[in-house]
């Protein structure tokens, strides 16, 4: 394999998975990251480019676009930097709300932004990680489900408008997993209010078994997988749970659209 990838959030969870996967395959890896000492830990194990940085940082795209430069192109993005945030939708002020999509959403774009050009020169490939609920939200999760659907789209469009170029966008959209998304993961606790939804689906998920969550080197097995396709999908939902969930969600909503289709029957200005 002798490519260049870029990896956002290298230093852990899915991210680090990939990194030491394709630098076991040869591939020169920018790996992107907060922390500098864990960048600079896989630097022994192959040609690694560690660049610590705050992806929503004022100077992170002449940062990004001036490592790709050194290391002479790209080839793949692995665009994978965000974080968990539960909380009904009411009690998530604006600061919280801001700042999710701050770093799971405008700094996606400045990562894309900085890299695309080269992606393009290469006909590279780019894998969003996006989350089985960027397709559907449940209680607690709709801003951060709102922040993975704006991901979710943005590829959808970037993937048409890219058709003529070569380049392939593909979403990852893994289910439940160990990684350390919980460590990192942000929780506004409900009132007396939203007890019975928002409390209840947080106890409910605070109780699974360990076997509930999946073994992370799966979804980095599948990125590696799709990376090497020549005609990927457009998504692919990784972990069965991420299956079941999406599958029931599209159901549902064909469902209603079914039963709503023709509403409303009476026109506007015939209502009494």
């Amino acid at each position: 394999m002798s490519s260049t990838w870029l990896i956002t959030a290298a230093t852990s969870g899915f991210g680090r998975l990939v990194a030491g996967r394709a630098l076991a395959g040869g591939a020169h890896v920018i790996a992107v990251g907060r922390r500098l000492a864990e960048l600079a830990e896989a630097a022994p194990h192959g040609q690694v480019t560690p660049v610590a940085l705050d992806l929503t940082a004022p100077d992170a795209q002449d940062i990004l676009s001036e490592a790709v430069r050194s290391a002479g192109g790209l080839d793949v993005l692995v665009n994978n930097a965000g974080y968990g945030l539960f909380g009904a939708v009411e009690q998530v002020d604006a600061d919280a709300a801001r700042a999710i999509f701050d770093t799971n959403v405008l700094a996606n774009l400045t990562v894309l932004r900085a890299t695309l050009p080269a992606l393009r020169a290469a006909r590279g490939r780019i894998l969003q990680t996006s989350s089985l609920i960027g397709q559907f939200a449940w209680p607690s999760s709709g801003l951060y489900a709102a922040s993975k659907g704006a991901v979710e789209l943005i590829s959808e469009a970037l993937a048409h408008e890219l058709a003529t170029t070569g380049v392939k966008v593909t979403i990852i959209e893994p289910g439940t997993y160990a990684t350390e998304f919980s460590t990192s993961l942000q929780v506004v606790a409900p009132n007396d209010v939203y007890l019975p939804t928002v409390g209840q689906f947080l106890t409910d998920f605070a109780a699974l078994p360990p076997q509930a969550f999946g073994d992370p080197d799966t979804v980095a097995d599948a990125i590696m997988a799709v990376a090497e396709l020549d005609e990927p999908p457009l998504r692919l939902a990784v972990g069965a749970d991420a299956v079941e969930h999406i599958r029931a969600s599209l159901h549902s909503r064909l469902a209603e659209l079914d039963r709503w289709e023709s509403f409303p029957r009476v026109p506007v200005g015939e209502r009494a």
